[in-house]
């Protein structure tokens, strides 16, 4: 009895020794991919495929059998021109330039080239001329003229002359020294014109005779 109970110890032991290597071989394989896994498998990084434009149509005429076209009978293929600017020195002279600075300007506009220098005032070749300047009259305002018309006269009785005069749209007859409209003094009746008075302004003025 003692000697199936230890065959039976010895079979679970080999078999939990079984499955702690499994658990260990399982663990040390997470742990390397787990830390390890990006330098173990490099990844591949596919290259970039270069085109070359030119190739290609010699490639298309080498399948089809044809000939490839001369480079020199493209129509738009650049020219090359020989001009003066190949024989340029690109060199820099020091000696050049600091005889170059030390030129002074001596002309007579303003230099500019330079940021202080001033702008030059011509000089006055003749006198200024001068305006004939007309005064302004700054007495009082001249007064308005008399708003009467005068478009006739009768003689009466004892040689009293009476006239005519037309306001607006109103008439007055009035003698010599009579007051029109509380505004006009009627001062000399005459055939052809009548003197009227204006009294707020005391001005005079002569009314010529209407024609009707």
């Amino acid at each position: 009895m003692a000697m199936k109970i230890g065959a039976e110890d010895k079979k679970k032991v080999a078999i939990l020794a079984v499955l702690l290597a499994v658990v260990v071989g399982l663990v040390v394989y997470n742990l390397v991919n787990l830390f390890g896994g990006g330098s173990s498998s490099p990844s591949v990084v596919p290259r970039p495929a270069t085109v070359s434009a030119p190739a290609a149509p010699a490639r298309a005429a080498a399948s089809s059998g044809a000939r490839p076209r001369p480079i020199s009978n493209y129509p738009h293929e650049a020219t090359r021109i020989a001009g003066a600017l190949a024989g340029l020195d690109p060199t820099l002279h020091p000696e050049l330039m600091a005889q170059a600075e030390s030129i002074e300007y001596t002309g007579k506009g303003r230099n500019i080239f330079s940021m202080y220098s001033e702008p030059v005032i011509e000089q006055v070749k003749q006198p200024i001329r001068q305006q004939n300047i007309v005064p302004v009259q700054t007495g009082p305002p001249p007064p308005p003229p008399i708003d009467l018309k005068f478009f006739g006269y009768e003689t009466r009785p004892g040689g009293v002359k009476k006239a005519f005069l037309l306001h607006g749209d109103d008439v007055f007859i009035a003698g010599e020294g009579d007051v029109v409209d509380h505004h006009y003094k009627v001062v000399r009746i005459a055939p052809l014109s009548v003197q009227i008075e204006d009294i707020p302004y005391n001005n005079t003025q002569s009314l010529p005779l209407i024609q009707n």
